[in-house]
């Protein structure tokens, strides 16, 4: 019988989700958690891969196994035991038998945090850019990624992707209050943090930590917003600006 699993994870102690020779992995943590308390060898599908060090809220995986009678709520309690700390499974329920966590996915959202200036309570989910940022410029840039289009030139490379087509359906920065902000009056300005949100039906592999590392150029004034659309229409990786670190970057949504 295949099940479905609702987890989220702080990627910060792991070289993201996919299994790997000689590195922690999610994927890994799930299977071999999964594979002690059913006594049998599991093997999990996600909805796809994140990068090292990326974070996942909700995400969305599915699983086979042939135990009898499974409790399937007996068993989210009984993982969750299990994993490290950093990974918490909301829920495992029984699924439709073709259901498929990657194949199924319709939509994908990721999100990316960004603080403006030096602040204590957000290192580890954010990334400190304290240069000027012209918002108003990177959200226009921002518009030249929407529809489909090949990302190659913000994909890492030596990906074995079978195509670098995506088609993205949102691309936008915006300004947020982080909690510490919100309840405990951490003396800030209005804009100090930022977050940018894209969707998309699938990404590629480093694709939005290239993206935004491309937008901030043109926030800072190294490009113009055309910039945007050049890389799009044929530009290669080199190209495009360097990568954002992964651990201000969340999937944080997937549709079926």
């Amino acid at each position: 019988m295949r099940y479905k699993a609702i987890l989220s994870y702080d990627g910060a102690s792991f070289c993201g989700w996919q299994v790997q020779n000689n590195a922690r992995t999610i994927q890994e943590s799930l299977q071999n958690s999964l594979s002690t308390l059913l006594k049998e060898t599991v093997s999990v599908t996600g909805a796809g891969r994140t990068d090292s060090k990326v974070n996942a809220v909700n995400y969305v995986a599915h699983f086979d196994s042939d135990v009898p009678g499974l409790d399937a709520g007996a068993l989210c309690y009984k993982i969750n035991a299990m994993l490290p700390t950093g990974i918490r499974v909301h829920s495992i329920e029984a699924c439709e038998p073709d259901f498929h966590a990657r194949f199924d996915a319709r939509m994908r959202e990721y999100k990316y945090f960004v603080h403006r200036k030096k602040d204590p309570f957000m290192n580890e989910y954010s990334c400190l850019c304290t240069f000027a940022l012209d918002v108003e410029r990177m959200n226009r840039a921002a518009g030249y990624l929407l529809g489909q289009h090949d990302f190659s030139c913000f994909e890492k490379v030596g990906s074995d992707n079978k195509t670098s087509i995506c088609t993205v359906s949102m691309a936008h920065w915006e300004t947020y209050t982080p909690t510490h902000v919100a309840q405990l009056g951490y003396p800030c300005a209005e804009d100090d943090y930022l977050v940018f949100t894209i969707r998309a039906d699938r990404f590629l592999r480093n694709m939005v930590r290239a993206v935004v590392g491309s937008l901030l150029d043109v926030g800072r004034g190294r490009h113009e917003e055309e910039w945007i659309a050049t890389l799009v229409k044929g530009g290669s990786r080199s190209d495009a600006g360097e990568s954002v670190p992964g651990n201000a970057l969340f999937l944080s949504k997937v549709e079926y």
